[in-house]
């Protein structure tokens, strides 16, 4: 086998895209990185670009449509990024339109070379990578896609090309996993889950859910939560030891777990049949079986907030969470089963994407919950709506706080110190921008320089940490390279000192990444617009309230926002402009109570909110009854309508 690499498109223009997901940083970043790789082992590289000129005009007919001229040669757009530039010896194939082998050059130079394996990264996936990944396999080549080094600004067709070529066995993998195989040749996904088996049990199950008496379900989940009561503290410890979360906030995760259980129990006793006239009833019926997909930074109280619902609804549940959190679901489906749930209401799935995909696409599965990545619910939302069946998605945030000069400033920085910082910024709901007036900009950067040195931080097993590592070495890494991406002309990084930190072991030591805040001026910077997931804060200032409320809403998420003001009549502004599912008052925007509604507009989420009387709207689908009466005197049924 012998590999060579194709760089489509990486260009300027195509990577300044608006809405390019991923952004343009990491496609560049991951892409830099598997160049470099594939120099070091003497892998054949090829550069892909596309080159229009005005003397002789072979733009794509759409283009002239709208007198667009994109790559232009000779132009700063037809350039590609200075990590990315050929070096001597390097083939650079010119084309027009979307096929690389439209040029014979590449054909010619494959042959040449005997390459038999194709890796491919650029910009559009939806459109030239795609075409050069068909036309490769229409000649015989094997095809890798590095999925994380491409690109496209159409995020749904991306995921509808991914399903397609995966099913032409076209692999996609993370250049993590290209770069760790033996000359990038080689690699594979290390999950083999098949979601078949559990699927069918699942289903079997599912009939027993709907029989069950709703006051033995109830039982089964009150004993639940005395085992996690019991257990809160092995559970937090293992936490710590997998995914790094404090001991101290894990054991509130487990706490609050095992209260969401009683709660559910108490909400969702009620009717599902309902009379709406003499001759017509609602009534309210399970699914059937629910596919289930949890991350890995709340192991136990996201996943048991959709279990627990689903299963009082009368459905069966395959679970399927994040590969960190394997060895805790293990656990909790222990605790489960000690709970007397019947055999194959609640099954666990372990595995990576594919795993999750190929649970989602299972005709089995009638209805999936999933608490995910932007890739990985645009993923979710073509493979539930190919299959019409219902998608409670939530997408992360890119959560902002305003604060305003009339405010608690001590109190909020304190607050919005916790809640970018607690748990290493590792929440969906974390702090991660901040808008701030400029008539209490410097002070209150000054305090929460204070708040920010004074938060317990280190060993996530020591009982005071709040602020522990990041999930992995891999994501320290992500996030440094994410700061490094900063334009320095934009922006001012601070990294507050560390005045209370516990000693680290080694692994955590690699995993471990300071509190950073950035001041940026330019709104449209990576920084400001993706979500780190991370000890980052960002601090954009606003000059009045238009401009405050305009960067608040002013990227694609949508899940939370906060302000801080005394001002009844601003406090009331807010509440009419703010676009996000969750809004605060006078605190931070990390968090949220038990079993209320949990859901984000615009990207951060789709479908229902999860907890609260929504449960009961997404675990149920409703079906109307008509009931021919007779009338008064009549020898024969009327129908109503």
């Amino acid at each position: 086998m012998k590999a060579a690499l194709l760089l489509v498109d990486l260009q300027n223009d195509y990577l300044n895209s608006p809405g390019l997901d991923p952004g343009q940083g990491k496609i560049v970043h991951e892409a830099a990185a598997l160049l470099s790789a594939c120099r070091r082992h003497s892998i054949p590289v090829i550069h892909v670009w596309t080159t229009v000129t005005r003397d002789d005009d072979r733009r794509m007919p759409h283009w002239r449509q709208t007198n667009r001229w994109t790559c232009e040669l000779g132009t700063p757009g037809h350039e590609t990024p200075p990590s990315l530039v050929p070096q001597e010896g390097e083939l650079v194939i010119h084309k027009t339109f979307f096929s690389a082998f439209s040029n014979p050059r590449l054909e010619a130079h494959l042959a040449a070379s005997g390459v038999d394996t194709l890796i491919i990264a650029g910009i559009h996936l939806h459109a030239c990578v795609r075409q050069a990944a068909l036309d490769a396999y229409e000649r015989g080549f094997n095809v890798v896609i590095a999925e994380n080094a491409v690109g496209s600004d159409d995020p749904l067709h991306a995921a509808i090309t991914r399903r397609y070529l995966q099913a032409r066995s076209v692999k996609f993998l993370s250049v993590h996993e290209l770069l760790a195989a033996p000359g990038l040749e080689a690699a594979e996904h290390d999950e083999t889950a098949d979601p078949g088996a559990v699927v069918i049990k699942a289903k079997r199950a599912a009939g027993d859910s709907i029989i069950m008496e709703r006051l033995a379900k109830n039982r089964m989940l009150v004993r639940l939560a005395v085992l996690l009561e019991d257990e809160a503290s092995e559970l937090a410890a293992q936490m710590a030891s997998d995914i790094g979360k404090p001991v101290r906030l894990g054991k509130m995760e487990v706490l609050k777990s095992a209260a969401m259980l009683r709660a559910i129990t108490t909400r969702l006793d009620r009717d599902f049949d309902e009379s709406l006239s003499p001759c017509i009833s609602l009534r309210r019926r399970p699914h059937g079986v629910v596919g289930i997909i949890t991350p890995w930074n709340n192991p136990v109280y996201i996943p048991l907030g959709k279990i627990a619902p689903a299963f009082l609804c009368g459905n069966a549940v395959v679970w399927k969470p994040s590969p960190f959190a394997a060895a805790i679901s293990q656990r909790l489906l222990e605790l489960i089963r000690l709970s007397e749930f019947p055999d194959g209401v609640v099954n666990l799935l372990q595995g990576g994407r594919s795993a999750a995909e190929s649970l989602m696409s299972h005709e089995l599965v009638d209805a999936v919950s999933i608490t995910c990545s932007l890739s990985a619910g645009f993923s979710a939302q073509e493979i539930c709506a190919r299959r019409h069946i219902p998608l409670q998605a939530e997408m992360g945030g890119n959560n902002a706080s305003i604060i305003w000069p009339d405010c608690d400033l001590p109190a909020a920085a304190k607050q919005i110190a916790e809640g970018a910082f607690g748990m290493a910024g590792q929440r969906c709901t974390a702090n991660r921008r901040v808008i701030v007036h400029q008539d209490c900009r410097e002070e209150f950067l000054r305090l929460i320089k204070i708040e920010s040195t004074m938060l317990p931080s280190g060993n996530p097993l020591s009982p005071e940490t709040l602020f522990g590592p990041l999930v992995s070495e891999r994501h320290r890494e992500s996030l440094a390279a994410s700061i490094k991406r900063c334009p320095p002309e934009d922006v001012e990084i601070i990294s507050p000192a560390i005045l209370n930190h516990s000693p680290l072991s080694e692994a955590q030591e690699n995993a471990w990444h300071p509190a950073v805040i950035v001041c940026s001026s330019k709104s449209s910077s990576e920084i400001v617009q993706e979500e780190t997931f991370g000890p980052l804060l960002v601090v954009q200032t606003a000059h009045d309230w238009s401009e405050a409320i305009s960067l608040c809403n002013g990227v694609r998420h949508g899940l939370a926002a906060a302000l801080f003001s005394r001002s009844r009549e601003t406090q009331q502004r807010f509440l009419r402009e703010a676009r996000a599912g969750i809004l605060k008052l006078n605190c931070s925007t990390a968090d949220a109570e038990i079993d209320v509604p949990f859901g984000g507009w615009k990207a951060s989420g789709t479908g229902q909110p999860e907890h609260g009387d929504f449960d009961f709207e997404f675990y149920t689908r409703p079906q109307t009854v008509y009931e021919a009466q007779p009338l008064a005197g009549a020898s024969l049924p009327v129908n109503c309508r």
